[in-house]
């Protein structure tokens, strides 16, 4: 959990960083600048913080050695001496310069933030943000001039959108300290070097993710055991079995305090080749999706909880008519064909209509 109400912006240095494959070179700032504005230090506050939820917490990472991992080695030496703040920064933005050849990179202003009084969990530490800002809005501009009105606008940055970021709390540092980071321009594209070129980040393998994960994989799947247009025919199954099983994946994770891969599997999957197959489609995903191997067994989220009813949403979509969202009890479905009509049919029995 992250806490800022009481977090102070100490210092900022803001240099300008562009697209290497493009040779657009780096821009630095002479030093690092104290905001004395209280108004543009709380615009700045919430331009910066605002989009962190604190539910994934990564850690920085190095195949060889942690200590080759260019923005954990930097920013630790800013924790050990913020009147490095400056020379520190200039490394950052040359790193992220190197990391900087897509051709979808954008030229940008990247600014380096020193953070006091941050609350992460239940510990309050500094920090050190670096973020990055690429996109410009167009901002309208009305004035008076003698009797009248003019309109005019200008190019600036949108304090509601931050392009990209993270925080580095000066916490767990043996362990490549906590951070969160953001990248609203590519979270998943094919630019997404932020998390992956730039800083060399990995997950914090915590309930909160771990939880997620597990909910991704059954989700996943669910789509492809029990997908009936699915050519491979071991994998075709009808329509509510998958609602069987989805009822039964989302009662696991609502109503357990726990999770625990045997328990699970003997309580919602059940056939031992189904299993199987589950668990070699764990180590699917694993791989594929670079993921730590997940652990067997931990204590289930309450934050992630939250999220199972969009996870598990059982709806029969029957062609662009109608809907039908399914709770439980698909035994209470007969799915028929009306010669006929030469089409389709569900009969549904209930007690009572609310």
């Amino acid at each position: 959990m992250l806490n800022f109400e009481n977090t102070k912006l100490r210092r900022m240095v803001v240099h300008q960083v562009g697209n290497r494959g493009k040779m657009e070179g780096v821009k630095y700032s002479k030093t690092a600048h104290t905001i004395k504005d209280d108004y543009v230090r709380d615009l700045l506050m919430m331009y910066f913080t605002k989009p962190f939820d604190g539910n994934i917490m990564y850690q920085f990472r190095h195949d060889a050695d942690l200590n080759l991992n260019e923005v954990y080695t930097y920013v630790r030496k800013v924790f050990e001496d913020y009147n490095d703040l400056y020379d520190q920064s200039v490394n950052i933005a040359n790193h992220l310069y190197e990391k900087s050849n897509h051709p979808k990179i954008k030229k940008g202003e990247l600014y380096i933030v020193e953070f006091a009084g941050c609350q992460v969990d239940d510990e309050i530490c500094n920090a050190i943000g670096i973020f990055k800002s690429e996109n410009k809005d167009k901002f309208l501009k009305v004035y008076q001039k003698d009797d009248d009105f003019e309109i005019d606008f200008e190019d600036g940055i949108n304090i509601h959108k931050l392009d990209k970021g993270c925080i580095i709390f000066d916490t767990e540092k043996e362990n490549g300290c906590k951070v969160v980071t953001v990248d609203k321009l590519n979270p998943t594209g094919e630019a997404a070097f932020w998390k992956d070129e730039f800083l060399h980040l990995q997950p914090i393998p915590d309930d909160y993710y771990l939880t997620r994960n597990y909910m991704e994989i059954v989700k996943e799947f669910s789509k492809l055991h029990f997908n009936p247009e699915n050519d491979v025919e071991e994998f075709t199954k009808d329509r509510r079995e998958q609602i069987d099983f989805n009822s039964k994946a989302a009662r696991y994770f609502e109503e357990k305090e726990n999770f625990d891969l045997d328990d699970f599997a003997s309580e919602v999957i059940g056939e031992p080749e189904v299993v199987e197959e589950f668990k070699a489609f764990k180590e699917g995903f694993e791989d594929d999706f670079k993921v730590p191997e997940l652990a067997p067994s931990f204590v289930l989220n309450e934050d992630a909880k939250k999220e199972v009813s969009k996870k598990f949403r059982s709806v029969l979509k029957l062609d662009r008519n109608f809907h039908l969202y399914v709770h439980g009890g698909s035994e209470l479905l007969e799915k028929g064909y009306d010669e006929k009509r030469k089409m389709n049919y569900y009969k549904i029995f209930f007690n009572e209509e609310n």
